[in-house]
């Protein structure tokens, strides 16, 4: 399920690309597909990097020397990197976990080179609003959200440090019901029979990619979107 749209987030052949965040390997793997890149993803959480490890395995190319894979343990407030290191930075539904996110962004902006490009996306504020309201055990969990932003405010932030936006778009409309279900049924979501049947859902909306659902989807993204996804452009050196 990715999130960063690569029509808007163009990578090029020698890119050297970041996820910051990379979980289970969603952008960091999708990256290396897309395009003859080196693409590394960075994740605090051990056991989401070997996931993230186990599901590369079938994607690599190791005879094609033209790209590569690296997977780092790292903190997103110290990354690992020399200055102007990385021509793209992706980071995709992080912010919201970290305390200090403009410690973060102030990162991003030292690793990612003159003129490179940075994606930030974060869940959109109202249907976040929900999920808080349905449950306090989604964001009191260890590790969970702990705020919710206004895109505006977010974008303020990234721009201050000398970037500027160029496009912006919302995503996982459907994904937005099934986490207010979730919320609502937190307690036994696990057996509960509308819960399971959305998923269901989602999962055959993932692996079959209907017409209907991908249709529907885009058109209702700008209404209910449950993420918003912002794509800027880091200034060049004067």
């Amino acid at each position: 399920m990715q999130t960063v749209d690569f029509s808007h987030f163009p990578l090029a052949a020698g890119d050297v690309v970041l996820d910051l965040g990379c979980g289970e390997g969603r952008h960091v793997i999708s990256a290396y597909v897309a395009a003859q890149v080196h693409s590394i993803g960075v994740d605090l959480c051990l056991d989401d990097l070997r996931t993230t490890r186990e599901k590369f395995q079938d994607f690599a190319e190791p005879e094609n020397d033209n790209k590569s894979f690296g997977l780092s343990s790292a903190n997103a407030l110290a990354l690992p990197f020399a200055d102007n290191t990385f021509d793209k930075v992706i980071c995709s539904e992080v912010l919201e976990h970290i305390p200090d996110y403009q410690g973060a962004l102030k990162e991003v902006e030292r690793v990612l080179k003159p003129g490179g490009l940075f994606c930030a996306s974060v869940p959109r504020r109202w249907p976040e609003k929900i999920c808080w309201a349905l449950s306090e055990e989604y964001h009191n969990t260890p590790g969970g959200h702990i705020r919710i932003f206004r895109s505006g405010e977010l974008r303020r932030d990234i721009e201050q440090l000398g970037f500027a936006r160029y496009h912006r778009h919302w995503a996982h409309a459907l994904h937005a019901p099934f986490w207010w279900l979730k919320c609502l049924f937190w307690d036994q979501q696990d057996e509960n029979w509308l819960v399971r049947q959305y998923h269901r859902l989602l999962v055959w909306d993932l692996m079959e990619q209907p017409a209907l659902t991908r249709v529907s989807e885009k058109l209702m993204n700008p209404l209910m979107g449950k993420s918003v996804v912002m794509y800027f452009r880091k200034e060049a050196a004067a």
